[in-house]
């Protein structure tokens, strides 16, 4: 997972701290369980994890130990641009240090020496542990962090659509394809769980909106990387973007990733000069699929792609329209010659 990826805490602190309000409890209920109204205040005491204890109690010097070693990774972090990951905490089972790590026992020495005794001899005396393996962020396509991937779920308003893939204008700057169906011209995009700005939706193209015969708009104003989700519909799973490129009929193992369906394999490209005509009009010449799982609903926008041997992704397009038996993709190569972008690769 690319160090770009962060994660972020959601905004519900308001609302806990108002449920931690003392107020008037009802009696219970005939099952033992407190009957609680929709948006009432409740008694902070009665929470089920309130009585939990540490099992061993940190010493102050340990406490202390950590606070400067905490200092000393966060300095190392930032001064190294996230190169190594790291967790760090006492554990209170133990009441010992623990740190999560990539980092070689090179840097991870120089950063726990704070006693003076080398990093074999505290491992071996039991005040530090340390567990080599890399620290990553908690993702996935319903609730995507920056730099964002193709075949997120993404809303506005009352819609919700899927991420494509990304693509580079004339002057550099990154954007990401989705289906020009999906949102108005300058609204505000969202992650499917409304916890971030994805961004601003710019250069929309719609039969029914510009008089153009296809469907495609950017979204901008956020980092966006060169990669697709994989997997199922909560996944955080994903794969490079390495060349986008035109569709080739009767290739039966084209990809399609969205939030409602997933990852989905299979497709045979039926035709590359087709035409499908919606509410949103008449889109030519779009790509035709038939064969595996269809897109639906909230797919709208997704990437549509060959895999190689490695796995990597070759856009294809993105999928704006179906039947209960056909798919119909916006080309990429409609939308890079039209709109002047090409494809981000990782």
């Amino acid at each position: 997972m690319p160090s770009t990826k962060r994660a972020l805490v959601g905004a519900v602190v308001a609302a806990t701290a108002a449920l931690m309000t003392l107020s008037a409890v009802p009696a219970q209920a005939s099952d033992g369980k407190v009957p609680v109204k929709p948006g009432a205040r409740v008694d902070a005491s009665l929470s089920p994890d309130r009585a939990a204890k540490a099992k061993v109690a940190a010493s102050a010097a340990t406490t202390a130990e950590l606070a400067a070693l905490q200092g000393r990774i966060a300095r190392y972090a930032a001064a190294n641009k996230g190169k190594y990951t790291f967790g760090s905490y006492i554990d209170a089972n133990t009441g010992r240090i623990v740190v999560d790590t990539n980092a070689p026992d090179t840097v991870l020495a120089s950063l726990t020496n704070l006693s003076g005794a080398t990093l074999a001899a505290r491992e071996a005396a039991g005040t530090l542990k340390v567990n080599r393996s890399a620290v990553r962020d908690s993702f996935s396509r319903r609730d995507d962090v920056p730099a964002y991937y193709g075949g997120g779920g993404i809303t506005s308003g009352g819609g919700i659509c899927s991420s494509g893939y990304a693509v580079r204008n004339g002057a550099g700057t990154v954007f990401m394809m989705t289906a020009g169906h999906c949102f108005a011209t300058g609204a505000t995009v969202l992650t499917e769980s409304r916890a971030r700005v994805y961004g601003t939706v710019s250069n929309r193209h719609l039969p029914t909106v510009t008089g153009e015969a296809y469907d495609a708009e950017l979204i901008g104003g956020s980092s966006y990387a060169g990669r697709i989700f994989t997997g199922g519909v909560n996944s955080s799973t994903s794969t490079r973007v390495v060349a986008a490129g035109p569709a080739y009929v009767g290739y039966n193992a084209y990809c399609q990733s969205g939030r409602t369906t997933g990852e989905t394999c299979g497709h045979t490209a039926t035709s590359v000069n087709g035409q499908v005509c919606t509410q949103t009009g008449c889109k030519s010449p779009v790509i035709v699929y038939t064969g595996g799982v269809i897109g639906q609903p909230g797919d709208s926008g997704s990437p549509f792609y060959a895999k190689d041997t490695s796995g990597n992704a070759w856009i294809r397009g993105h999928f704006i329209a179906a039947s209960s038996t056909t798919g119909y993709v916006e080309p990429y190569t409609v939308v890079s010659s039209r709109m002047g972008v090409s494809v981000v690769t990782s």
